[in-house]
């Protein structure tokens, strides 16, 4: 058994961890409240402009750059992770993610293609940094405000790259959120432009919808698009916000658990100790008080 200083120094040092995570534990609560209302807030406005955007152009007869499908032979990747870590699986889950899909792209491009990577978060971009193989561009910054205007110019300088066929897709892997406990590890397309799944089966055997547009059906397709396009690139970061926050509350609540329980052990243990300590006292004064008496 432990002897006494053993056990208040270890006693002091959990207390202290406890202390610290409980800390932060209540931080990320108050960070995940607002990056949930953002992304709850956020959510239908995207998806109403993806259906609207998706119902006008069902039938294909109108085309911007960005629908324009090539042969793969550039393609760039966008890794979203978090600037800091004690998140529990949160950005270990997308690299992994980020690495297999590289692993992919190395045997679909050709030998003159080239796979680009743009990294938000320095958990990726210390990982990605130490490959060679592919092309690395880093913009952590981003997540610090994670404005709508910040994330937008980063929208349209990859839909620029689109448009210019510099690159003939774009992926963006990242934490979708679910709640506070879960999160949903995807890996989206955003270029070319597809129709959503949902629109797709709802448009599946269905009269189409035959609208009068003003100004006409071109221009208003041209210019919905790349507003699309931004608020889903902010909506995939405002997810991986929400997510990152909501995993580390869930850690941090975890190791203040197991904090709580280890300090209930320790306390038993030096409660042990003191009373093993007081009654070998106790029988070497009365041993000393029968061997006086002898």
């Amino acid at each position: 058994m432990a002897n006494l200083k053993e056990v208040r120094t270890r006693i002091a040092s959990v207390s202290s961890t406890q202390q610290i995570t409980s800390a932060m534990k209540m931080v990320s609560a108050a960070k995940f409240r607002r990056a949930q209302n953002a992304i709850i807030g956020m959510r239908p406005y995207a998806a109403q402009l993806d259906e609207i955007v998706s119902d006008i152009d069902t039938g294909g007869e109108v085309l911007t750059p960005y629908h324009a499908v090539r042969p793969l032979r550039n393609v760039l990747l966008v890794v979203v992770t978090s600037n800091k870590g004690l998140c529990g699986a949160f950005n270990s889950n997308v690299i992994k993610q980020a690495a297999a899909r590289i692993e992919y792209y190395k045997t679909q491009l050709p030998q003159d293609g080239e796979l680009r990577v743009l990294s938000i978060g320095k958990k990726s971009s210390e990982i990605l940094a130490r490959r060679n193989d592919i092309t690395l561009a880093v913009n952590d910054e981003l997540l610090d405000g994670a404005s709508f205007d910040a994330v937008a110019s980063v929208a349209d300088s990859i839909m620029t790259a689109f448009a210019a066929k510099e690159i003939d897709r774009v992926e963006v892997v990242y934490n979708q959120f679910k709640n506070s406990l879960s999160q949903v590890l995807s890996t989206d397309q955003l270029l070319p432009v597809v129709p959503g799944k949902e629109v797709q089966s709802r448009n599946a055997g269905a009269m189409r919808n035959d609208y009068i547009y003003e100004p006409s059906q071109d221009e208003i397709v041209r210019s919905m698009v790349p507003l699309m396009l931004r608020s889903t690139f902010y909506r995939m970061v405002l997810d991986s916000l929400a997510s990152e926050h909501g995993a580390r509350m869930t850690a941090m609540q975890k190791a203040t658990d197991n904090a709580t329980e280890l300090l209930k052990d320790l306390r038993l243990s030096y409660n042990k100790a003191r009373q093993a300590a007081i009654t070998n006292e106790i029988i070497e004064i009365v041993s000393g008080s029968e061997a006086l008496k002898g």
